[in-house]
């Protein structure tokens, strides 16, 4: 699997911006939060990656192609350096999972006889709930 350790760091941008929320009266002097910038066309994934992670209908990826990523949980720059590239990993690794195409099959004899044998005794059940006619 392909993973953010494989991605150089020259090819991710981070910069520190103030965070919202809280944070004491650091709040207005620290620029704690991280804004992860990565631009998938000009990275060096591979390029079927590439492709399924332009696919992927993720609101952090904009229309040009560039993953945006703001972690402003903690209050540490560090911690959300660290969260911000697992946020990133984890976008990746979904990328990477390729589902199983199902293969159309025909319900058996046998299940489709014990559907319609069920059908026809709600039917019964449900017409003797009537009003009787004379």
């Amino acid at each position: 699997m392909f993973g953010v350790e494989q991605i150089p760091e020259a090819e991710i941008e981070m910069t520190a911006v103030r965070s919202a929320g809280p944070g004491g009266q650091n709040v207005n002097k620290v620029s704690s939060a991280i804004h992860l910038r990565f631009d998938i066309s000009k990275s060096s994934l591979p390029d079927e990656l590439k492709s399924r992670l332009l696919a992927l209908r993720d609101r952090r990826i904009s229309s040009d192609g560039i993953v945006v990523i703001k972690a402003q949980r903690s209050r540490s720059q560090e911690a959300n350096r660290e969260d911000a590239l697992r946020r990133l990993d984890e976008l990746l690794r979904k990328a990477q999972i390729v589902k199983k195409s199902r293969r159309r099959t025909r319900p058996t004899r046998g299940s489709v006889e014990r559907r319609l044998n069920r059908k026809s005794q709600r039917a019964k059940i449900k017409s003797l709930r009537r009003r009787p006619s004379f």
